[in-house]
């Protein structure tokens, strides 16, 4: 047999949900840039590329799919000497298929995922129809078979493709980030390759999508199941290899990069979700609260690296418990990184607020009531910025308040987007030190990582005072909404039951309060939103050891 050679490059793209035009065009400048570049016979783009994953009700507008066809047009007359590998919805009748485009030699090969992820921020059968038709293209002289993200989990579709004749396996993906998923991924496709014998490469889809974020680290991996090239995380990039029709690898370059350390990783993730929240829905910028604490400081240093510090804005609304070392801390984090910074005291608007309930609270104790109308007035002058500015409001809150319900509805959940959602509390720590180490000086001001974290509310307040000790608060989150553990298996874990009841009492009661936070960047691989539906209204805490 003719030894033929077919020089695959792997477009690793951030598309725009719903932006069909702006994703052909960025799918024809990459393919001229693979052709120029790598000389490069196909190009390989992630799942959904042309679309934007995930499109979710976009698939039920009837006019996307006439732009859809418009769009492959364009692209096919654009890329007429270089086939392309496409992923893109398509209708056929009443049916909508998860598919892959070849576009070769004047003709189109249609490939329909088999295989629907239907968990965690996953909902595909609630659009698509699967197809158990496997496709096998003969380009340049190597036939290659196509499979679409969750189909390289599931043995039966790369054993069709190689049953077909496949001699290497194209994956198109669009596989969001969590802590743990790449080695999840990497599993997946060394039993593939273990079990057919053939190279697979791997083109997953880069950048943020609401709450979702996909961090790329596209690969090729021989026959051996040797990842040859690895590409960067968080970044769109291009890498090329030639395979050969016995399915050899030889000549990998590209862009490149090492697996950051888990911190690095976690940080890139934060940084490329707010980028692309605030970026592609057209705001101008970014205002935060900043208190002199350690999550709106850590907030602060994500949206600088994000946006650059020429476009953000910390504001400090201090009241009367607010700390003269909070003061001091925020100025000082605000000029280190060169952002534009304001104060504006609530006072007046607390005692305008306070006044004006006079007669409704008259004769009732002072509570959290009051509290909450501090934070309530400092929702109020970020929003007013974030409208006159065009500058979205992120909001600070980390995972673990967001649990237990430590923020106040309208107030410090008031805003538009929150980079630490699925942060707990110990990492916001973590990144915190990270972030000073990287910078070689005090990014975020020791002190602040330092301090017992207080919301400064009420005279020497301490979170400590109405919640276990952190350490202890996040593993028992982690337990019950990540892993689902029971009651009495956290317990049973070490754990006190009272404390463990209380702590599952308080996520049960505020589910209704994160229904109404912002979105934010996942991380952990399970987060509040599309990860977590839980229900609002619900019996099932009347016998917590169910839970």
């Amino acid at each position: 047999m003719t030894n033929a050679v077919l020089r695959i490059a792997l477009a690793q793209i951030n598309p725009t949900v719903g932006d069909i035009e702006a994703n052909a065009q960025l799918i024809i400048d990459e393919t001229t840039r693979a052709r120029e570049t790598h000389n490069a016979d196909c190009v390989v783009f992630t799942e959904l590329g042309l679309s934007g994953y995930p499109p979710e009700d976009l698939l039920l507008r009837s006019g996307l799919y006439p732009r859809i066809e418009n769009a492959l047009a364009t692209i096919e007359s654009a890329l007429r000497d270089t086939a392309v590998i496409i992923g893109t919805p398509l209708r056929e009748g009443d049916d909508i298929f998860n598919s892959a485009v070849v576009l070769h030699q004047g003709q189109r090969h249609v490939y329909r995922k088999r295989e629907l992820p239907n968990y965690g921020v996953f909902d595909e059968k609630r659009h698509f129809t699967r197809s158990e038709q496997p496709l096998v293209v003969a380009i340049n002289g190597v036939n290659v078979g196509i499979t679409i993200c969750e189909d390289v989990w599931f043995s039966d579709v790369a054993k069709a493709a190689c049953g077909a004749g496949a001699q290497v396996l194209v994956s198109l993906n669009a596989s969001p980030f969590d802590l743990h998923n790449q080695q999840q991924r990497d599993l997946q496709v060394r039993a593939r390759i273990n079990e057919n014998n053939v190279p697979v490469v791997y083109v997953n889809q880069v950048g943020g999508q609401d709450e979702v974020v996909f961090d790329g680290y596209s690969m090729i991996v021989d026959k051996s199941g040797e990842v040859v090239w690895r590409m960067p995380q968080f970044e769109s990039a291009m890498a090329a290899v030639d395979v050969a029709n016995d399915g050899s690898l030889s000549n990998a370059a590209g862009d490149a990069a090492p697996l950051p350390k888990e911190l690095r990783t976690i940080y890139n993730a934060l940084v490329c979700g707010t980028r692309d929240y605030v970026n592609k829905n057209g705001f101008a910028g970014a205002v935060i609260g900043l208190s002199g604490g350690i999550d709106s400081a850590l907030t602060l240093a994500i949206a600088s690296d994000a946006l650059g510090a020429e476009r953000v804005q910390a504001v400090m609304m201090p009241f009367d418990y607010t700390s003269q070392m909070s003061r001091d801390d925020a100025a000082q984090q605000a000029q280190t990184l060169g952002v534009e910074y304001s104060v504006i005291p609530i006072k007046s608007a607390y005692n305008s607020f306070v006044d004006a309930l006079a007669d409704e609270f008259a004769g009732l104790p002072r509570d959290t009531t009051e509290e909450n109308i501090q934070a309530r007035c400092r929702g109020v002058l970020l929003m007013a910025i974030s409208n006159k500015k065009r500058r979205i409001v992120l909001t600070t809150g980390n995972k673990s308040e967001m649990a237990v319900g430590y923020a106040t509805l309208y107030g410090d959940m008031a805003g538009g987007f929150a980079p630490l959602k699925d942060v707990p509390k110990t990492l916001v720590y973590r990144l915190a030190e990270f972030c000073n180490q990287q910078a070689g000086k005090e990014i975020i001001p020791q002190r602040v990582i330092d301090r017992p974290p207080s919301a400064e509310l009420a005279p020497d307040q301490v979170d400590q005072d109405s919640l276990p000790p952190y350490d202890e608060l996040d593993i028992i989150l982690q337990r019950y909404i990540e892993e689902d553990w029971s009651v009495d298996d956290i317990v049973n874990d070490g754990f006190d039951r009272a404390t463990v009841v209380r702590v599952v009492q308080m996520v049960v009661r505020n589910e209704y309060k994160r229904r109404q936070a912002p979105p934010g960047v996942r991380v952990t691989k399970r987060a509040f939103g599309r990860d977590r539906r839980y229900p609002i209204t619900s019996g099932f805490e009347k016998n917590t050891s169910n839970h």
